[in-house]
């Protein structure tokens, strides 16, 4: 293409992204966007509300009339080898397959007679399927099942105890496959937890707690463990967020409600708003979602996205994002006030991620004078990242210090978000050292004595995390197709922007990484998750853009770069999906131990991302 057509149709493709974008916006100011429906919560769900109807011995409609929708959808995205993935988009896998087999076993009795003939059937042939295919993955018999999920998830707990936890519970595993959770920890002090090492990961504590008390009655145990279950279970109920789902995750609320019932416990608070939460999720066509939305990850993506000059009401949108700030010490993981959740609703837990994102789309929101007015608000968010620093430099999800499971460790794509948002906000820690509110005066010394050595620690792990090859390996995303199931292209991506908000995108790390995903392009001019993988136009995106912020920040060979064939070819290929109106989402989002999702905005905000920065760049593009 000459520089000129590039230029008209990169404009145009921007604009209608734009146009798009602000079209999902709400009316208070932020974006909601659309979690995938996903068939391991459609799973749980039902799974769950079968066997908190069979403990009540109650069968109201309702109830009835999901557990059927439930069912029937989950017959429809059956794969054609008898699986299913944790997506209709998805590879098939043993978890949700060995999920799906539990709810169509415990959902039978709940049929009404008027799909009795239909889904009786059905029920039987998509089992049977789907056992043929465990049998063939897995080896013959639930115990080799049972092992194959073991090893699926190794040494984290969080997700192989309570599949086969459904599994016993539906007649497809014996309970002695069924491993122990020392729930009685949970009377502990909160601040003990990360010296407990405990075998599930920080935020799975509701787990623990119903799940090891479902296990323990089911599987018998030592007899003085039961001294522990009403001062768990009042733990639990502490914890249960207003809207009665764990975390808005669908599949935890759900594996506490099956467990909870199973034990005698139908009745009790907990149970009874786990299942309101349950039945409020349910979607029209039958499904459940992973997770009940990503509200605040998603805005702060799309005013990044957008920038401040395209929003139609910035007041509207900072207000918004301001109220989300958590301003009291959280029950769930006892996090001290300033961070910020991935919603706005009660279930979501402050996180790196999204406090990193919150104060990044603060520094797009906020011009000085109004940002001094908030100064408090952005000084406490920075804080919390800092008290968050694990001792090896990098940045856990939720909790300082619990480093044994994966989940928990600190991780590149935590850390770079992390490094960014220090960055954004450091010309106004030298004003606001100097500010008339002593609050703030106080708060800015204490941030920026820290600020150093944190940025140098950061900076340390990710150069320790660098792979031989120049990539770097995320936590929260990944690719299905590739071996390890990592998305090097998203980890890259990420990390390259925090060198460059320190400005260091001449260093030899950055470079190697540089080189990486120019190596990584597929010869159509798309991006997949690693080297030869199908591209999507997320990760085409995400490594375009950095790309691109690259060549704005390192300007030294700038011309070549720009009329270079990877940055021209990875645009065209942009601005073809757009043109074609196939912005498909991929399911790349990672949701807690190997969940799959997807969402419907991350192509469109993505692509608005890296399309609007190359329209930042000088000739041949303007």
């Amino acid at each position: 293409m000459t520089p000129g057509l590039e230029l008209k149709r990169l404009l145009e493709a921007h604009q209608r992204l734009v146009q798009r974008l602000l079209s999902e916006q709400q009316p208070e100011g932020y974006w909601l966007g659309e979690l995938s429906s996903s068939d391991l919560s459609t799973a749980t769900a039902v799974s769950a509300l079968s066997i908190w109807g069979q403990s009540r011995n109650a069968s109201p409609a309702e109830l009835q009339q999901c557990i059927c929708n439930g069912i029937r959808w989950l017959i429809q995205t059956q794969r054609q080898d008898g699986s299913w993935g944790d997506t209709p988009h998805s590879c098939g896998n043993i978890a949700t397959t060995v999920l799906v087999r539990s709810a169509l076993q415990l959902a039978a009795s709940w049929f009404r007679e008027s799909d009795r003939a239909s889904l009786g059937p059905a029920c039987t042939a998509a089992d049977k399927a789907a056992a043929a295919y465990l049998d063939n993955v897995c080896g013959s018999g639930a115990t080799n099942h049972a092992e194959a999920l073991r090893r699926r998830y190794g040494s984290d707990r969080t997700f192989s105890v309570p599949i086969l936890m459904n599994a016993a519970l539906a007649g497809l595993a014996p309970w002695s496959e069924v491993p122990h959770l020392p729930f009685e920890l949970a009377v502990l002090p909160q601040s003990w937890y990360r010296y407990l090492r405990l075998p599930v990961v920080s935020y799975a504590l509701p787990a623990l707690i119903a799940i090891g008390q479902a296990v323990m009655q089911h599987r018998g145990g030592k007899v003085w463990r039961a001294w522990a279950v009403e001062p768990t279970l009042n733990r639990l109920q502490r914890l249960q967020p207003a809207s009665g789902g764990f975390l808005e995750a669908v599949p935890l609320t759900a594996f506490v409600v099956m467990a909870l019932a199973s034990t005698g416990h139908g009745d009790h608070p907990v149970c009874r708003r786990g299942v309101a939460f349950l039945l409020n999720s349910v979607r029209r066509d039958g499904s459940w979602p992973i997770d009940s939305n990503l509200s605040v990850w998603l805005t702060t993506l799309s005013v990044l996205a957008l920038g401040a000059d395209k929003l139609p009401d910035v007041a509207a949108t900072t207000r918004w994002l301001l109220q989300q700030q958590v301003r009291r010490r959280h029950p769930y993981t006892g996090a001290e006030p300033g961070g910020w959740g991935w919603s706005h609703l009660s279930g979501s837990v402050p996180d790196a991620d999204d406090t990193s994102g919150a104060l990044l789309a603060l520094a797009e929101l906020l011009p000085h004078p109004e940002a001094d007015t908030h100064a408090v608000a952005v000084l406490s968010g920075l804080k919390w990242l800092l008290d968050l620093q694990n001792r090896d430099g990098g940045w856990p999800t939720f909790c300082r210090g619990w480093g044994k499971l994966p989940f928990d460790r600190s991780a590149a794509d935590l850390t770079a978000h992390a490094l960014r948002a220090l960055a954004a906000w450091k010309s106004s820690l030298r004003r606001w050292r100097l500010a008339a509110d002593p609050d703030v005066r106080v708060l800015a010394a204490q941030v920026t004595a820290r600020l150093g050595s944190a940025v140098r620690n950061g900076l340390r792990f990710l150069l320790a995390q660098q792979q031989h090859n120049g990539a770097w390996q995320p936590l929260w995303f990944g690719n299905e197709r590739a071996p390890d199931e990592a998305n090097r292209t998203y980890g890259t991506a990420r990390v390259l922007h925090s060198f460059l908000a320190w400005g260091l995108g001449n260093r030899e790390p950055v470079r190697r990484a540089v080189q990486w995903l120019l190596a990584s392009q597929n010869r159509d001019g798309s991006w997949g998750g690693d080297h030869a993988l199908p591209g999507t136009v997320e990760e085409t995106a995400l490594a375009t853009d950095a790309l691109l912020a690259w060549l704005l920040a390192v300007p030294k060979h700038r011309g070549e770069w720009l009329t270079s064939a990877s940055i021209q070819r990875g645009l065209a290929w942009l601005i073809e999906r757009v043109e074609a109106d196939d912005l498909t989402p991929a399911p790349i989002g990672l949701y807690f131990a190997r969940l799959w999702y997807w969402e419907r905005l991350y192509p469109v905000i993505f692509a608005t991302q890296a399309l609007g920065r190359a329209l930042r760049l000088p000739s041949p593009y303007q």
